[in-house]
């Protein structure tokens, strides 16, 4: 094969699989997160909340947990990765601005 030609596929590899540098993560609004809160109080809201569908479960608090992790399970709930009917209801409606602006209101909070 000409060198040049492998050369070439090379540089094109790299470059497809690269980030462009204007590709940073988004980054969460706490405050914007104050106004999208109304999704989640109806049970996260409230202390010591216990659901009763699909099974009896402590419903988990929110303030004071690590962003990443809201981030990370908000996530998981809306690929499907994990399973429960509400969250996954409510995640899926979630685009990627809202979920990173929930995380950093709740993450902020004690």
């Amino acid at each position: 094969m000409n060198k040049r030609y492998v050369t070439l596929c090379c540089l094109i590899l790299t470059l497809v699989g690269a980030k462009p540098g204007w590709a940073r993560p988004i980054v969460g609004n706490p405050q914007a997160g104050a106004l999208k809160k109304w999704m989640c109080a109806g049970c996260h809201g409230i202390k010591d909340y216990r659901t009763a569908y699909p099974k009896v479960y402590d419903v988990p608090k929110l303030g004071g947990q690590h962003a990443a992790y809201i981030i990370q399970a908000l996530e998981e709930y809306k690929s499907g990765a994990r399973s429960f009917p509400d969250m996954r209801a409510i995640a899926s409606s979630l685009s990627q601005q809202d979920i990173a602006d929930l995380a950093a209101y709740y993450g902020g909070k004690k």
